[in-house]
């Protein structure tokens, strides 16, 4: 079947790189362009599924609509935007949308097609009722792409529940596709796909056959030399292919371990005279020197390279490109490269089925990622079969035979987080009652996957686990109920909600609100023993790190991975993470950063201006490696850590010293005149406080009371503060506003005991990394 002939309309055949749909595509077209139903279908890895997600994206722009991608990892929604230049190139505009910060939302209204990850996907739907995310609500067409991910244990329920409320809000057309998998039919019963629109595909619709199995090393008690025996086990498994001009790619757990594995295969393929590289190459040599990684540099040329997502696009791009032109012959990646790019090999092999992740420690690769890598194995037009390995310990080597024999039924990973998933969608005012929460519950993979599996799901006892659910958010406090059986959100449910927090944490942080005094070391040590870093272990080797920066800490009741977690938080305010920790740090802190700005908001909801204040300058801190006199400057446009520092090493802290300092004395600091420019117009937009005290008394008579008003006035744009008026240090009164301009502050003047009273009007900014403002003055009592 010629594309042409398919398309909904002849100019969409432009969008496609070839000119025939192979035979599993064709018996999908008719489904795709030819009905309105939902459609499901599960094929082998490489057998052309990207090929039915544009056709379903044709028909849906073709009848004017807008078309939702959701692609399994971030990495590939970029690499969509580029892709499909193909549909820009026909006047269409496609928009991957990322953070919040970057979000464009005219941009998102005016994109045919959007492309986003789950998580991006859920954050929209959560917000649908803003104008920021209105445009979610007009899709169309949902085209889920690996479906299969809802079996995810980090990021299935996520997938499950976003997929679920998008169908609750705009009813779309769903199109998912899948790599093989043995029970197809309950995502289609999920997503109610008509079994004439639900298709899967078995191997023989594989363009390669795919020879696959296990084999075993002995495991030793030194990890580091576990990693080398694997290593040449799968050099061995590798070696015949690359003698007889094939490729091999190795799957590795991480990205360090993808640059070491080549480095040694280098060495080890050289011992063994292997046939590989192309020194000889002299466009292939010069076109190597491009390369920004110089021990990537070094080892193309002799055959060998690595992949991962540390490495600069361009530097990706080539690798990509040198594999598929058969210059790169063998290659060690991350799992990433197995949902992403088709780089097929004629060999495969997963050397590592155990990864380090810095949140988790230790954990088993999970089983859709494992099938993913191997159905990479055979080059189609080039190989009759490829050839998948898996190398593991002898005493897993049954469970991964069963894998690869029986495959991996997707299961539902709901149940697992199912309060904090409720919680949001009543925060959100989808449930509004016990009626809607049943009615929520049919609407997900777990209802539909415990109907087809009941013994193991317990299904006879489904409701009543979700109403007990329920039960727990009212007693916790996240969720409150009426007289007439209604349910809402209280303020804790709905900021656990925004923040995608889990539920115990939540609690913790508003339990921190309600302290009387929040000093930092409660803000760390709170964020570090959160339950999102449960998981976390340090490594013995990591210990003696952990210990030494947390002396004097008072920190030896936390469990281990919480310490260092602690450990990681204090080491980067000041930039002097120790280099044991570095490997799991930028993880650990990326997280605490959503915290603490989570934790930010919980303290200014709870009105703790001056809490929520120490919180923005502890985040900052923790971003950018500041010191506590200088985390001001990061306040201002085009201030990170880099000039910040820079900057207070010549005297300038704050941006108070910015403006007095001028173009020049910036300039004179070490900034180009350009960046001082922008630099200096960012800071004279920050909030300027002064304080007038007017006709404050200067003496007071003992015994007597007078009330005066002191002037509060921002000379800069407005904000949200928090004022807070004392008298030798005890606290009179304490406000929040948003002051644009002046506000009058009465203070009670009054003749104590004391001989002076001093009073003080602090100003704080809750939701700025600014320095406390304050300014005093002194009261003889006579």
């Amino acid at each position: 079947m010629e594309v042409a002939e398919a398309v909904p309309d002849p100019e969409f055949a432009e969008v496609f790189p070839f000119e025939e749909f192979n035979d599993m595509q064709r018996e999908v077209v008719d489904a795709l362009v030819g009905t309105d139903e939902n459609v499901v279908a599960s094929a082998p890895t490489a057998s052309g599924k990207t090929a039915l997600a544009e056709l379903a994206i044709c028909r849906t722009l073709e009848a004017g609509g807008t078309a939702l991608f959701v692609a399994p990892m971030r990495a590939l929604t970029n690499e969509k935007e580029s892709e499909w230049e193909r549909f820009e190139d026909l006047g269409y505009s496609v928009y991957v949308v990322t953070g919040e910060r970057d979000l464009n939302p005219r941009r998102a209204e005016r994109a045919d097609i959007l492309v986003m990850t789950p998580e991006k996907a859920d954050s929209a739907t959560r917000k649908h009722d803003s104008r920021r995310y209105a445009f979610i609500r007009e899709v169309d067409c949902c085209v889920i792409d690996e479906v299969h991910l809802l079996d995810s244990e980090k990021r299935g329920s996520v997938l499950e529940v976003t997929v679920s409320r998008l169908r609750r809000l705009t009813d779309p057309r769903v199109v998912a596709l899948s790599a093989t998998m043995p029970n197809v039919e309950d995502v289609a019963a999920w997503l109610d796909a008509p079994p004439e629109t639900t298709f899967e595909f078995g191997d023989d619709y594989r363009p390669v056959d795919l020879h696959s199995g296990v084999e075993t090393y002995t495991h030793g008690d030194n990890s580091f030399a576990d990693k080398y025996r694997r290593l040449y086990r799968a050099l061995d498994l590798a070696e015949p292919h690359i003698r007889d001009d094939g490729q091999a790619l190795v799957f590795v757990s991480s990205r360090q371990d993808t640059v070491q594995a080549a480095k040694k295969a280098r060495d080890e393929l050289a011992e063994r005279d292997v046939p590989i590289g192309a020194r000889g190459d002299y466009d292939f040599h010069n076109d190597a020197k491009e390369l920004q990684n110089d021990t990537l540099r070094q080892s193309v040329l002799d055959g060998v390279a690595f992949h991962h997502a540390g490495l600069s696009k361009a530097d990706k791009d080539r690798v990509e490109e040198w594999f598929k032109e058969g210059k790169i012959e063998l290659l060690f990646s991350t799992s990433t490269l197995a949902w992403g790019v088709n780089l097929p090999a004629r060999c495969v092999v997963l050397r590592d089925t155990k990864l380090h992740d810095p949140l988790e420690g230790e954990v088993d690769m999970s089983p859709l990622d494992i099938l993913q890598m191997l159905g990479r194995a055979g080059r189609p037009e080039y190989d009759d079969v490829g050839y998948g390995w898996v190398v593991c310990d002898r005493a897993e080597a049954d469970k991964y035979r069963q894998l690869l024999r029986d495959g991996k039924e997707i299961e539902s990973r709901l149940a697992e987080d199912i309060d904090a998933h409720l919680n949001a969608e009543i925060a959100m005012g989808t449930i509004r009652g016990l009626e809607d929460v049943m009615e929520w519950l049919e609407t997900t993979f777990y209802y539909v996957r415990a109907e087809s599996n009941p013994d193991e799901y317990d299904f006879e006892g489904l409701r009543d686990r979700v109403r007990a659910t329920l039960e727990r958010l009212v007693d916790r406090g996240f969720v409150e109920t009426g007289d007439r059986l209604d349910v809402s959100a209280t303020p804790l449910g709905r900021l656990a909600s925004k923040f995608y927090l889990r539920l115990d944490t939540a609690g913790e942080f508003r339990d921190l609100a309600q302290r009387e005094t929040v000093e930092t070391g409660d803000i760390l040590r709170t964020v570090a023993d959160a339950a999102e870093f449960d998981s976390v272990s340090a490594r013995q080797s990591e210990r003696e790190a952990v210990d030494s920066v947390l002396v004097g800490q008072g920190a030896g009741d936390l469990d281990p991975g919480a310490r260092k977690v602690l450990a990681i938080l204090r080491s980067t305010m000041t930039g002097t993470t120790p280099a044991e920790l570095r490997s799991d740090a930028w993880v650990i802190t990326q997280n605490a950063l959503r915290l603490l700005a989570a934790l930010r908001a919980f303290l200014d909801r709870f009105d703790r201006p001056r809490a929520a204040n120490l919180a923005s300058r502890v985040e900052a801190r923790i971003e950018h490696g500041v010191s506590s006199d200088a985390v001001g400057l990061t306040a201002i446009d085009g201030v990170g850590s880099g000039r910040a520092s820079k900057l207070a090493k010549e005297g300038i802290a704050t941006p108070a010293d910015v403006r007095a300092a001028g173009e020049s004395g910036l300039v004179d600091a070490g900034l180009s005149a350009g960046v001082a420019e922008a630099v200096l117009e960012s800071a004279g937009d920050l909030p300027r406080i002064e304080v007038e005290w007017g006709t404050f008394p200067d003496a007071i008579p003992r015994g007597e009371n007078d009330m005066r008003e002191v002037t509060v006035r921002n000379a800069g744009d407005g904000a949200q503060v928090g004022l807070r008026v004392t008298v030798n240090g005890v606290e009179m009164t304490e406000t929040t506003t948003y002051l644009d301009g002046e506000t009058a502050v009465p203070v009670g003047v009054f003749g104590g005991a004391d001989d002076e009273m001093e009073y003080t009007v602090e100003v704080v900014f809750p939701e700025l990394p600014l320095l406390p403002v304050t300014d005093s003055r002194t009261v003889r009592v006579e």
